[in-house]
């Protein structure tokens, strides 16, 4: 059995068409006016590649490796980020040191690390699970390329995002 749903009538002047255009165009016109004649401090467009807005505090954006103070990777390969990234844009192939290298006491470093920007869902888990705080996210919220290959972020290309990290705990120093 179909529902049948009752509409009340329309008044005579709910049925005018006229009204509702002259409330519409009288919005526009104060609109008008008011970009022409009033504060002129209030700007409503930003200037894009040029003016960026505010980054809000807690913003998550894009994952970045970084290097502690002494400009060593501060990635030692646990592939807890790979683990837990929900979209698997995380890859990482990790590589043995020599026993005679400078941080020899790190078992492993990362031989290949790569992140998929299309894939990325900045959820940040790869940053809270990181023990060494080896991975950021940074404040930028522009990342663009002009193919796929550009936006699959290399090893190389994340230092280059993340740079350096002043550490508190000098944990590798030599004594």
């Amino acid at each position: 059995m179909p529902l049948v749903v009752q509409r009340r009538e329309l008044t005579l002047w709910e049925q005018l068409y006229f009204p509702a255009l002259l409330a519409g165009f009288a919005i526009t016109l104060r609109h008008f006016f008011m970009t022409l004649f009033g504060d002129r401090r209030k700007k409503v467009t930003l200037e894009y590649p040029e003016e960026k807005w505010p980054v809000p505090r807690g913003y998550r954006g894009a994952p970045t490796l970084v290097r502690d103070q002494e400009g060593r990777e501060k990635c030692v390969a646990c592939q807890l980020c790979e683990f837990v990234c929900p979209p698997r844009a995380i890859t990482i192939q990790p590589g043995e040191l020599p026993s005679d290298a400078k941080n020899s006491k790190i078992e492993k470093f990362p031989e290949k690390f790569q992140i998929n920007m299309l894939r990325c869902i900045y959820c940040g888990f790869c940053e809270e699970v990181c023990p060494e705080q080896a991975i950021f996210l940074q404040q930028e919220y522009s990342l663009t390329g002009y193919s796929r290959e550009e936006l699959i972020h290399d090893k190389q290309k994340l230092f280059e995002l993340g740079g350096v990290m002043e550490d508190k705990i000098f944990k590798w120093k030599n004594k």
